[in-house]
């Protein structure tokens, strides 16, 4: 459970902000999402070998 503290005369907005972002970082949309659809394991393996090699790509170019 998510708990946000809001003191007395705080602002409401950045509060519900703080909330947003930590229900993203959760990932109960993402899972969600995912769990609509079915995808076999070949992909979910080749999707995740395509994002590593992004990933390393990336590092490579700061150095």
């Amino acid at each position: 459970m998510i708990i946000v503290p809001v003191k007395d005369g705080k602002n409401i907005e950045r509060a519900l902000k703080k909330f947003k972002r930590k229900f993203e970082k959760t990932g109960v949309v993402k899972e969600l999402r995912a769990r609509q659809q079915y995808d076999k394991p070949s992909v979910l393996k080749r999707l995740k070998m395509e994002h590593a090699i992004y990933v390393q790509k990336l590092h490579e170019d700061e150095e």
